[in-house]
């Protein structure tokens, strides 16, 4: 008699975390953006961005998103951001107002815990109330995971922009790419 083994996994994914939410940012979430951008910035190699804005500069800016702009945060047990996705107009021209411009910037302790693809979940639709057809991403040559993370989201490449950034005296391309929505 052959015996017979069975499992049963039940397969949470990540992204199911209660003690995580994604909401839009306001005013008041200056300074915990401000920490993450600048936690990022600080690594050097995930974007382009050196340095953040002062907490300030960072509260003008959301105060100045228009209706069709928004930036979502993700906030851990402990109402903390840990991650924040941005989407402006990738121009103020009227003939491209239906291309909205992303960016994602995740605490290194929390990438591939599906801090992003909850972004992604709240940033999407958005966009598509707003308006948006399309949404441009530029993402630095050398950052393999977030190539990787928006051609799974269904980004492709479409471009690159030669020595495009440089920090710290090093040079670095950056890949253009998009989403058709």
């Amino acid at each position: 008699m052959k015996a017979t083994v069975c499992c049963i996994v039940a397969v949470v994914p990540l992204t199911s975390r209660p003690w995580r939410r994604i909401r839009p940012a306001s005013a008041d979430d200056a300074a915990g953006i401000v920490s993450v951008l600048g936690a990022v910035a600080g690594e050097r190699v995930h974007s382009a961005i050196d340095r953040a804005w002062t907490i300030d500069q960072e509260r003008r800016y959301l105060k100045s998103l228009s209706p069709r702009e928004i930036v979502h945060v993700a906030v851990d047990e402990r109402s903390e951001i840990v991650g924040l996705q941005i989407l402006d107009r990738w121009s103020t021209l009227e003939s491209m107002a239906h291309v909205g411009q992303l960016g994602t910037f995740v605490l290194a302790a929390e990438r591939r815990r599906g801090v992003g693809h909850q972004l992604r979940n709240a940033t999407l639709p958005f966009a598509r109330q707003a308006g948006y057809r399309k949404l441009v991403i530029q993402v630095r040559s050398g950052n393999a995971p977030a190539q990787a993370f928006y051609q799974g989201i269904g980004f492709r490449e479409c471009g690159r922009l030669g020595r495009q950034v440089v920090i710290d005296g090093q040079e670095d391309d950056e890949l253009l790419m998009e989403l058709f929505l």
